[in-house]
């Protein structure tokens, strides 16, 4: 009987031993063949930092993948059924929380469960990222979303379905209170996200802010300039605006994070970005019923005039756009001209009122400090007529009859893109100044509500 070998290896490692050392460079065996060249798919392929993984390499195209979680879209809600037959009980878990697979979806697959979205600027910069949201909640079916933004801008999220948790917390504060800071660190790793958005400009300061929150994807912008330095270090993917203020971008100023968040993944087409829509409670129309009908106006037959001049950051202004409002008496020559429906002024502030009265003596004047307050004011209107404002965006989301003044026709195509296809006017100033607009332009562009006078 032949004795049993005593090697573990297998045959064809015997025969053919892997090499430890690099194979030699292909200048030494050259052989002229022609094939085809192979088409290239990448899209804005970006370069890898070496300094996050010395050792990275492209995905293998020829890599073989199990059956578990490999394509397709996350479940809403993986967790096995319950088994009620168990003589021994069972526990409850979270919703889209099952302690066998969680982490098998995550590292797979790329599974996001909880979401925390750190929004910089006010309310014009928040509504913007309701698109943004939207895509996050199609991409990750299930997904909880969280927003972390300054206290002028949570009072958007009560237009939002999407959103779990909105706390309130200053990302633009460069020196916050050490209490404050840590007391948000302890907090946000607590919940364990799988991801955190940044749309703070993050130099080092922030990333180590995002780093210490433990997620798995900590995403963010960084500065265009020196002040990023070291950011990259501690960020799973960045993004790089064209100037140090991203709101200059207007209407599509998250579209480098849109682009990443909807990117394909193998079977999974790319997610396109939905436009801006708001959701208006019961409620918030009752509320806001209550206060035109006391200063005489009814539904459907009056306009908002928005962008009064004030110093109240109740105006809604774009960081992106400081030249965007007017003295009482630029609107006051327009609301005089209007035919057909009341002009009603809206203001920021109290203080506001004796200076619209004196200008404009019979006027309507409603006070709104709230975007979802002046979302349903423009809802149950004929149409706005508004400088660079949020204003205009909820009239784009209500689809309203509007007439946009801006200061120049560039503003004017960065923050409303298609405007033909929204149903809005863009005026915009030939000086680059919005004191400066033609009064008599705006005026030659009232006739457009009429037609929603028809539809009354």
């Amino acid at each position: 009987m032949a004795s049993a070998s005593t090697c573990l290896l297998p045959k064809t490692f015997l025969k053919n031993p892997p090499s430890l050392h690099k194979p030699l460079p292909c200048q030494l065996f050259t052989i002229n063949v022609n094939l085809p060249k192979r088409p290239c798919f990448k899209v804005h392929s970006k370069k890898v930092n070496p300094w996050l993984d010395p050792f990275y390499e492209e995905n293998d195209p020829e890599t073989e993948f199990g059956s578990i979680f490999v394509d397709g879209k996350q479940e809403e809600d993986p967790t096995p059924p319950d088994n009620p037959d168990n003589p021994y009980g069972f526990r409850k878990f979270p919703l889209g929380y099952a302690v066998e697979i969680a982490s098998l979806g995550s590292k797979i697959r790329g599974d996001v469960r909880r979401c925390l979205c750190m929004i910089s600027g006010g309310v014009y910069e928040n509504l913007l990222f309701f698109p943004v949201i939207q895509l996050i909640k199609d991409r990750y079916p299930g997904v909880q979303v969280d927003i972390l933004a300054s206290a002028r801008g949570k009072q958007v999220y009560e237009m939002n379905k999407n959103v779990r948790w909105t706390d309130v917390y200053d990302i633009d504060d460069d020196f916050p209170e050490p209490t404050e800071y840590t007391d948000m660190i302890g907090i946000i790793k607590n919940r364990y996200y799988d991801m955190v958005l940044s749309t703070r400009l993050a130099g080092l300061g922030h990333a180590s802010f995002l780093f210490m929150s433990s997620a798995r994807d900590r995403v963010s912008y960084i500065y265009p300039n020196v002040n990023s330095a070291g950011a990259g270090l501690l960020l799973s993917e960045t993004f790089t605006p064209e100037t140090s203020n991203l709101s200059e971008g207007g209407y599509n100023m998250y579209d480098q994070m849109a682009y990443w968040l909807g990117r394909p993944f193998r079977s999974v087409p790319r997610e396109p970005v939905l436009p801006l829509k708001v959701l208006i409670s019961r409620k918030l129309k009752e509320a806001v019923a209550e206060k035109y009908k006391k200063v005489g106006v009814e539904k459907g037959k009056y306009i908002v005039i928005h962008g009064i001049q004030s110093d109240s950051k109740a105006s809604m202004q774009s960081r992106g756009d400081p030249d965007s409002l007017l003295p009482i008496e630029v609107l006051a020559e327009i609301a005089d001209s209007i035919r057909g429906f009341e002009p009603l002024f809206v203001i920021p502030h109290e203080k506001e009122r004796e200076n619209v009265e004196e200008i404009f003596y019979y006027a309507k004047i409603v006070f709104i400090t709230t975007p979802g307050q002046l979302a349903a004011l423009i809802n149950d209107s004929a149409g706005v007529i508004s400088t660079n404002t949020a204003a205009v965006q909820l009239a784009n989301a209500r689809q309203k009859q509007c007439i946009a003044l801006f200061g120049s026709e560039v503003k004017a195509e960065k923050f409303v893109p298609n405007a033909e296809e929204k149903n809005c006017t863009i005026i915009s100033s030939k000086t680059g100044k919005l004191v400066d607009i033609d009064i008599e332009t705006v005026k030659s562009a009232l006739p457009i509500f009429d037609m929603s006078l028809a539809l009354v």
